[in-house]
């Protein structure tokens, strides 16, 4: 029985599977994103995920403890110096698994895991839809749809100034 072995075992040996599980974490780190079928990077997030956030803490222990994992000091190295940097302040989630359709060959769920802070365009795009944001009511649809029709006659109203009504004696 397999009662709570709730891990993907993909198809391989555990050797095998570690082992691909640390290249791709390897690839990961070095390139911020890489391109992969869904099981294999549901099964990398929950392997690099811990890895990643022991390099907040920047310790001898932490360093060999990652090193016993990925076996790769480049990889190590741009861990403690660039990503930890950039994930200081983040409490987890720190990939993020991008759907991308299905492969020609065999029809295989493929997807695009990358490093949630390292993903520029998102962020930029993310800031931009913030500060274009308004308000928009269902009401006032006379105003809204002559502000549309004419926007020069809306703008010329507002430059006169409105006459005053005359008082009677």
């Amino acid at each position: 029985m397999r009662h709570n072995k709730n891990f993907n075992h993909l198809g391989r040996k555990k050797a095998h599977r570690d082992a691909l599980l640390a290249n791709m974490t390897i690839s990961l780190i070095m390139h911020k994103r890489i391109f992969t079928t869904l099981a294999k990077a549901k099964a990398l997030r929950m392997y690099a995920e811990p890895l990643i956030n022991r390099a907040k803490e920047d310790s001898m222990n932490n360093r060999r403890l990652v090193f016993a994992y990925l076996q790769n000091k480049e990889a190590v190295t741009e861990l403690f110096r660039e990503i930890s940097t950039k994930i200081a302040e983040r409490n987890g989630g720190y990939t993020r698994i991008l759907k991308t359709g299905n492969r020609l060959g065999d029809n295989a769920k493929m997807c695009m895991i990358e490093l949630v802070d390292y993903n520029e365009n998102l962020l930029k795009e993310k800031e931009a839809k913030k500060e274009g944001r308004t308000r928009r009511s269902r009401r006032g649809g006379q105003k809204a749809a002559a502000a549309v029709e004419a926007p020069a006659a809306v703008e010329a109203e507002k430059e006169l100034p409105a006459a005053e009504p005359e008082k009677e004696a």
